[in-house]
């Protein structure tokens, strides 16, 4: 049994808690908050953007309670450490894991810039060679409806893709707002949440050969809306959405569409059930998946790999690193009102 460790205990660590119950080999064995909220584990204020609502207790009574990480990366009884922390800590909590001996699960973005996304990968690198693994919390490549579609790309089932979108778009986050909405230290939405779809896009398309992109500031004083073009050559058009610039109340969707040769495959958060659509040769099928959501899908891949003393291999931290250089890309084109070619 691996005995995890969280650092945060924000809306995140929510989620991770949640998907924790239904992965088999791990347990919650500690918390961790420097200013100690939600140490006594109740949750029940805490509410985020997507998934179930019902409110969070968690029985304290087996899970020990830190407010200094350091006293959690030299407990010998801790394995791994989840971090689900602001941006800005990313860098000195995950190296500090690691040079503790601690496997890392790390929320995206993994830093602020790619140059230290790279130290990260740096360090995980060496760790790896003693079999102690960082991996970025990616979740949408784990999402059963973005899995299922990428499985379309790589079989070509349907043919080849003539052109993709992708929408990921919110009212600004209500919670952790003194991170959130300071775009010097979150990004704004085109780091934060966008970063989502520009990994899945680099998951299954590779890299694109440049970037043209628009976009504006509404609440972070960084980019809060861009509309991204991928461009590659004699491959598909891709295109790109992220916001968190609706206005109070729109709440948040995500959504994509692949266009294939011989088929049409629609995804909407807002249709609930009905969510993934697929349509060819005239007729239009509802696609139900019953995989659980991406949190699960990631921590389960997390322990899977590190239980059997592999690195996971589904998404690596040098991934989470070429992710934001696209999106530091995407900035500079706003900036310049220029693509940006990528070498």
């Amino acid at each position: 049994m691996l005995n995890v460790g969280i650092i945060g205990t924000g809306f995140m660590t929510v989620q991770h808690l949640k998907a924790y119950k239904q992965v088999s080999g791990a347990r919650i064995a500690a918390l961790c908050n420097p200013s100690g909220r939600h140490l006594d584990g109740d949750f029940s204020q805490v509410a985020g953007n997507v998934g179930e609502a019902e409110p969070l207790r968690l029985d304290m009574t087996q899970v020990k309670a830190f407010r200094d990480p350091i006293d959690l990366f030299t407990d010998p009884g801790i394995h791994i450490v989840d971090i689900c922390t602001p941006t800005k800590t990313h860098v000195d909590l995950a190296l500090g894991a690691l040079a503790a001996g601690k496997h890392v699960l790390l929320e995206k973005p993994i830093a602020r810039t790619s140059a230290d996304a790279d130290r990260i990968a740096d360090a995980a690198e060496v760790t790896a060679t003693r079999g102690i693994f960082l991996m970025p919390a990616m979740c949408i490549r784990f999402w059963p409806e973005y899995d299922w579609v990428k499985h379309r790309i790589v079989s070509g089932d349907y043919g080849r893709v003539l052109d993709a979108r992708f929408r990921r778009v919110a009212s600004a986050p209500a919670w952790g707002q003194r991170h959130f909405l300071q775009g010097q230290e979150s990004g704004g939405a085109l780091f934060d949440l966008h970063v989502h779809d520009v990994d899945f896009i680099q998951y299954c398309f590779g890299r694109p050969h440049a970037i043209f992109a628009s976009g504006y500031s509404k609440v972070s004083g960084a980019t809060d809306h861009v509309v991204a073009l991928f461009q590659y050559s004699g491959g598909p058009v891709v295109s790109a959405e992220g916001s968190w610039a609706m206005a109070e109340g729109f709440g948040f969707n995500m959504a994509f569409t692949v266009n294939f040769e011989r088929a049409t495959v629609d995804f909407d958060l807002s249709r609930g059930a009905d969510a993934l659509k697929v349509s060819t040769a005239g007729t239009t099928t509802v696609i139900k998946l019953s995989q659980p959501d991406g949190y699960v899908g990631e921590l389960r891949h997390f322990v899977e790999c590190v239980s059997a003393g592999q690195a996971p291999s589904i998404v690596t931290p040098r991934d989470a690193a070429a992710a934001l250089r696209l999106c530091e890309a995407e900035e500079k084109s706003i900036r310049t009102g220029q693509a940006v070619g990528l070498a």
